[in-house]
């Protein structure tokens, strides 16, 4: 997949004197893997493994590529021996960059409790809106399978398609097709909240409403936080979730353009459940991360070793790839579920640290793409 890549690694494991071992299986990972022993990954015996079992149980019959996981996920759901069944069915692979760097980011996100109405008013003016009937998805991936990976969205106007309104367009629109579920009181974190995926709006009377993801408007995500460092509004260094709300509200006649610059919008839906991630599953607090599917097959148990973005202390985990997300893009790189809630929105929004990633791969696959053994 990556021959350049190859050659380079191979060069450089024979002049400091390793050997080289490469396997290929498609459909698993398009990353550079590195098998490791499991006294590599840190702290993981004393991790609460019967959680990380519970969660792995939760939602490996619906992985991607099931056949892959069907007979690992059989003996699972009849194990009660956490650790006797990771060690025995699974091996570690160390993810790695195209230049071979074994560190990416990662980030965080959590579940947001928004204050609402279902009927609109001066107080709650801001809709949440359904999935609009008129928008159209396109996939041509049986015709074109280097597409796969690629949905076209947008609205049929005569015998053309066109693209879908933008995120500016929408706030500005009377279009029928927009239809609420409900509306908020706060424009700002309504656009968290789509940033988000999922969230919570609580209504006057106490009722608790979910919204779960349903439909984005096709257009790229765009990261407001990116403009707010170039204008050097905020350094680099103090970009978070916090700062940046900070900074609009004190700038409130510049609110509308500077989330507009994200013209990407969230569609929802109301949801029996709490945050639900691609993989069809309601998520798990600090046990599931959203990833690049193309590098981690969702319903894979991911092994993670990084540090709490507040007191820096390490976080080495087993978890489960269990969503996706626009802006989470690249071999070594994951978004972490801290849950509901304020001390969760104060975690994911100040979480950008560097982190390992290791994929456990079934053992009943044998073959694995771009791997090497030192």
């Amino acid at each position: 997949m990556y021959p350049f890549v190859i050659f380079t690694v191979t060069i450089f494991l024979l002049f400091t004197g390793c050997s080289v071992k490469y396997e290929h299986k498609p459909h698993i990972s398009q990353a550079n893997l590195q098998e490791v022993s499991w006294e590599q990954l840190p702290n993981f015996e004393q991790d609460n493994l019967l959680k990380a079992l519970a969660v792995f149980q939760k939602g490996c019959t619906r992985a991607q590529n099931f056949e892959n996981l069907q007979k690992t996920c059989e003996d699972a759901l009849e194990s009660s021996s956490p650790q006797e069944f990771f060690k025995s069915n699974f091996t570690p692979y160390l993810l790695l960059g195209n230049d071979g760097e074994k560190e990416g980011l990662i980030t965080g996100y959590y579940e947001p409790i928004l204050k609402g109405s279902l009927t609109k008013s001066e107080k709650y003016p801001y809709p949440i809106y359904q999935k609009p009937h008129d928008i159209v998805t396109i996939d041509l991936s049986d015709q074109y399978e280097e597409l796969a990976e690629y949905r076209l969205r947008g609205r049929v106007i005569g015998n053309r398609v066109i693209p879908y309104s933008s995120r500016e367009q929408i706030e500005n629109s009377e279009d029928d097709a927009l239809v609420p579920i409900c509306f908020v009181e706060d424009k700002v974190e309504r656009f968290f909240m789509q940033i988000q995926g999922s969230g919570k709006v609580k209504l006057e009377d106490g009722t608790i409403l979910n919204v779960g993801y349903a439909e984005q408007n096709g257009w790229p995500y765009y990261a407001i936080g990116r403009k707010l460092i170039e204008d050097g509004h905020i350094p680099q260094e103090d970009i978070s979730l916090q700062s940046i709300k900070g900074w609009l509200e004190q700038n409130p006649k510049r609110v509308d353009e500077i989330l507009n610059l994200n013209q990407s919008y969230i569609f929802f839906q109301k949801s029996e459940k709490g945050a639900t991630g691609s993989l069809g599953v309601e998520l798990v607090a600090n046990r599931n991360l959203a990833v690049d599917r193309k590098y981690i097959p969702l319903g894979f148990p991911v092994f993670i070793d990084t540090t709490n973005p507040l007191d820096n202390t390490p976080i080495q985990q087993l978890m489960v790839a269990a969503d996706t997300g626009g802006a989470i893009k690249g071999e070594i790189r994951a978004d972490f579920f801290f849950g509901t809630g304020e001390v969760a929105k104060e975690l994911a929004g100040k979480m950008k640290q560097k982190g390992k990633l290791f994929i456990l791969i079934p053992n009943i696959i044998k073959d694995i793409p771009n791997a090497h053994n030192q």
